[in-house]
């Protein structure tokens, strides 16, 4: 795998980034990276992203082509990060109301409602990494052929629990909040509980699986 380009972000910060599209295996050299870079001592915070990572560090202790050299020094020598994530199950009632966007989504593919949800619920997805919202998880996995673009207007209030299909990723909307992605379905599972324990219900490296409660046209 080739080296991520570099870019400086300010003085002190460091962004890591792979040339599209985002795959697991990149994504898990991402996490490698992360991991390895948490011990170096000018680093003070590590931030995944899609396909990339942001390291933010200190000035006084390392300029930056100094950490550019650690970085293009470690990235042949990392072991893609296998982590074990846990089988995560989603119930969705697809369609209807639920899914307003399921008939545009089915047009665009050339594909039946019917069909869109088959494959959605048949597919095998990772959480690639949280963010937009809190407890919103970035999946890699999409079946290519039901990669839709985002919506020409986007909503200013997407229902919470809300599943969405964004370009070649799919997610789970945790929060009501503006947003542009194909609505497909919703579930009835809570991603996101500031008062819990673990607030979020999915963590990077898991394995999420939609089944089918229902579907509405």
């Amino acid at each position: 795998m080739s080296a991520p380009r570099l870019h400086a972000l300010g003085d002190a910060a460091l962004l890591c980034e792979l040339p599209a599209p985002a795959t697991l295996a990149q994504q898990q050299q991402i996490w490698a990276l992360a991991a390895e870079a948490r011990n170096w001592p000018a680093v003070q915070e590590v931030l995944p992203g899609m396909n990339n990572l942001t390291l933010m560090f200190d000035p006084a202790i390392a300029e930056q082509t100094e950490l550019e050299m650690q970085v293009l020094t470690a990235w042949p020598q990392l072991e893609a990060a296998q982590i074990q994530g846990r089988e995560i199950v989603i119930p969705v009632a697809y369609g209807g109301e639920h899914g307003p966007d399921l008939a545009d989504v089915a047009a665009h593919t050339g594909l039946t409602p019917a069909e869109v949800v088959s494959r959605h619920s048949g597919g095998s997805y990772t959480v690639y990494l949280l963010g937009f919202l809190p407890g919103f998880a970035f999946m890699g996995g999409l079946p290519p052929e039901l990669a839709t673009p985002r919506r020409a207007e986007p909503r200013l209030a997407v229902p919470a629990r809300s599943v969405g299909i964004g370009g070649a990723q799919t997610g789970i909307y945790p929060l009501v909040s503006p947003g542009g992605w194909q609505l497909i379905g919703r579930t009835s599972i809570e991603l996101f509980d500031p008062s819990a324990a673990e607030p979020t219900l999915l963590r990077p490296g898991d394995r999420v699986r939609f089944v089918a409660e229902s579907m509405a046209l």
